[in-house]
């Protein structure tokens, strides 16, 4: 394909990753404030899980789909469901619609990201890629940067045109997506032979019945008890639907869902299970820092946004540099060991923070962070890719994103989990520091504080404490905004029990990312092919078209009756001569002599 052919898809598709990552990030800094709006910050986990279930659950489905039926369709029918769930959520009026509703998003967004990579796949070759990686890191800087300060905006607006301000989080994606509907429809145009083959819905209900118990019983496992009979039945559901997807997929050989023959490959295996933890520490740390930014650190959502830049910076730095290298020597296998030996440093960094750190010390580790995941998020991709065939170039894409998001979604049910669990013991534990309880008793006393009517709201909950102990290990679990402008002192215990089991949640996520360092050691780095996929099945087909027409030859030059011909041919070219050479007289001309 031309350079002009290969922009005009990218712009396609840089409209569509444009929504989808938007809508990650706009979101981030909002749910403090819409849980508190809705009443429900501990079940902010919900809104995000089940998100992060129906886009993890449908990325396979969208691979399979798109190598049947073509890219384009498919890409058009994920930003139309995206819109739908998009119009839903800005309409819910709790926390429980709004899960349902966002669910419905990662229904669309799930096919928003896979297909981008896989269309990226499918025209450019390995190497090549990272020369045109800039623009998809414009767009995505663009979008985290973008969308964490119209997230804080919007969110903290009471109002705009009569609507609150939270639900234009998810109206602004109307106007987004129907541009990028127009683009699509305009640019992203590619070639396709289509292919009969069965779709493994067998495959899917397997998936469902496998992933969906797990991420429960992470997310309500505190909530029900580990032990409890809901816990137990997710226990039992999970393998049963593991064992009956490898039958399945079995059986269906390269008509699977996910083939199992890409694991045959240990180059795709060991970037799928980097994968795997790299998500549940990427999206452990998305989802954990904005609200402890807003409620430990006390930035507005705004502030919070413009904090997170960092982050964004590190990634976009790192992405533009590995990729560039990767371009250039054809070589990555050192970018996974360096990325997650990063996220290493970071997290152990991340486990000092407390409630008397600077904000300068996150927005520090925050950049590291996203150096170490942007010389992971292409390279793991590019390899996964590159170990597979042009023709499962769509499954293979597919595959490592969806491994990707089972990680990430299992982050993040599992960091609310403990930060939750963790709050029930930090509430209680600062409430009993002496020199934390001291300066809090002094400022409710305090007539001014008593006065003010930003500091009703918590001195009501501290005088429910005294009558009910055990009530405060509760207090964060609903609406936070009583901690919004009260005074310092009897925000404290609160804030140092969040710092704390923030602390925790990064312990957490340091573990997982260390196994990833060790595990990145062994990453087989095979050499990045030269040609895009659609250059190779091209190559593919006219080689496979040779090889007929020599095989066809062959069998002709075999069969009895040709043979035959071939000898009476033969007899007759000698025949020939005798009678074509024969002298012929030549007639005088009239009244003349010989």
């Amino acid at each position: 394909m031309t350079h002009r052919q290969i922009l005009f898809i990218i712009f396609g598709l840089m409209a569509g990753m444009f929504l989808a990552s938007l809508d990650q990030t706009i979101v981030g800094t909002s749910m403090r404030t819409i849980g508190d709006d809705l009443d429900g910050i501990s079940l902010q986990a919900w809104v995000t899980t089940g998100y992060l279930i129906m886009s993890t659950i449908s990325t396979p489905l969208y691979g399979k789909l798109s190598d049947i039926f073509g890219r384009r369709p498919l890409y058009i029918i994920a930003i139309a469901i995206f819109l739908i769930g998009s119009l839903l959520a800005g309409l819910a009026t709790n926390m429980y619609e709004l899960a349902i509703f966002r669910a419905i998003q990662g229904l669309g967004a799930g096919g928003l990201m896979s297909l981008a990579l896989t269309v990226m796949g499918d025209i450019l070759a390995p190497r090549e890629r990272a020369k045109y990686q800039g623009y998809f890191l414009a767009t995505f800087g663009i979008s985290s940067v973008i969308g964490p300060l119209l997230g804080g905006l919007l969110s903290g607006a009471p109002e705009i045109l009569g609507i609150t301000g939270w639900r234009w989080i998810f109206l602004l994606n109307l106007p987004i997506g129907a541009v990028a509907m127009v683009i699509v429809l305009l640019f992203l145009h590619i070639p396709h032979t289509k292919r009969a083959v069965r779709i493994d819905w067998g495959g899917v209900a397997a998936i469902i019945l496998t992933v969906v118990p797990i991420l429960l019983v992470a997310e309500q496992g505190r909530e029900w008890g580990w032990g409890s009979a809901g816990a137990i039945a997710c226990y039992v559901i999970a393998p049963i639907g593991l064992i009956a997807f490898i039958l399945i997929e079995r059986r269906m050989g390269d008509d699977a869902i996910i083939p199992l023959k890409l694991f045959r490959s240990p180059t795709f295996s060991m970037a799928t299970i980097l994968g795997v933890l790299v998500g549940f520490g990427m999206f452990g740390a998305m989802m954990t820092i904005p609200n402890y930014l807003q409620i430990a650190a006390g930035a507005t959502p705004t502030e919070a946004g413009l904090m997170m830049i960092p982050m964004v910076l590190g990634l976009m730095i790192s992405s533009i540099v590995s990729g560039q290298l990767i371009s250039r020597t054809g070589r990555y296998k050192m970018f996974p060991i360096i990325g997650t030996g990063l996220l290493v440093a970071a997290f152990f960094y991340m486990t000092f923070v407390s409630a008397d750190k600077p904000i300068w010390y996150m927005l520090l580790g925050m950049l590291v962070i996203g150096l170490g995941l942007g010389q992971l998020m292409q390279t793991l991709t590019i390899a996964s890719q590159n170990s597979v065939g042009p023709r499962d170039i769509g499954v293979a894409t597919s595959s490592s994103t969806f491994f990707r998001s089972i990680g990430g979604t299992l982050g993040t049910a599992v960091v609310f989990s403990v930060l939750f669990s963790r709050l029930g013991a930090t509430l209680p534990a600062a409430f009993t520091n002496p020199t934390i309880l001291a300066g809090a008793q002094t400022a409710a006393a305090d007539p001014a504080v008593q006065s003010d009517p930003a500091n009703a709201a918590i001195l009501q909950i501290l005088g429910n404490a005294q009558t009910d102990p055990a009530s405060i290990g509760d207090a964060l679990s609903g609406d936070t905004s009583f901690l919004v402008g009260a005074d310092s002192r009897l925000t404290l215990p609160f804030v140092d029990a969040w710092a704390n089991a923030t602390s925790t949640v990064f312990w957490v996520c340091l573990a997982v990312v260390s196994v990833a360092f060790v595990l990145s050691f062994f990453l087989k780095a095979t050499p990045l092919r030269a040609k895009s996929a659609l250059e190779e099945s091209a190559d593919n087909a006219a080689a496979a078209q040779a090889r007929a027409h020599s095989e066809a030859a062959d069998d002709a030059a075999n069969d009895p009756a040709v043979q035959a011909q071939l000898a009476a041919e033969s007899v007759g070219a000698m025949v020939l001569p005798d009678v074509t050479t024969r002298s012929t007289p030549v007639q005088p001309p009239a009244g003349g002599s010989r």
